[in-house]
């Protein structure tokens, strides 16, 4: 029953408020889960930080910020997707209803092709 008992104390409600308690365990996976995507979130932003730091290095100062300002922008969003995925399983979990497949894992991946193309172009004109 919600507002009574330990879980009228745990945060967010929108999560601990409904259904029953899971097996600790996989809420414990859910979390992992969610902190790699936290991980690669923050490498983003240190992607975006390094490429800045060695853009005047490069041929394309102006493409260099480019792709420095949308690795920093995608990694915040990132961060935000990861709790908001953590918030989807964990109440998937608590409910006893299937877990929802990854939303963000195919435009990460496109993301990182597209840059990835991109930086080798910028290293191939700079041979």
């Amino acid at each position: 029953m919600i507002g009574t008992g330990p879980e009228s104390s745990r945060w967010p409600r929108s999560v601990y408020g409904v259904g029953e308690e899971p097996d600790p365990r996989f809420s414990m996976a859910n979390e992992r889960t969610a902190l790699a995507w936290a991980r690669t979130a923050l490498a983003m932003v240190a992607g975006g930080v390094g490429l800045m730091s060695v853009a005047p290095l490069t041929g394309a100062v102006e493409l260099s910020r480019v792709i420095s300002a949308v690795l920093s922008l995608l990694g915040g969003l990132l961060a935000v997707s990861s709790v908001l995925g953590w918030m989807r399983r964990e109440r998937a979990l608590r409910t006893g209803r299937p877990l929802p497949g990854p939303v963000v894992l195919p435009w990460v991946a496109g993301v990182i092709v597209v840059l990835a193309g991109v930086l080798a172009g910028l290293a191939l004109a700079a041979l």
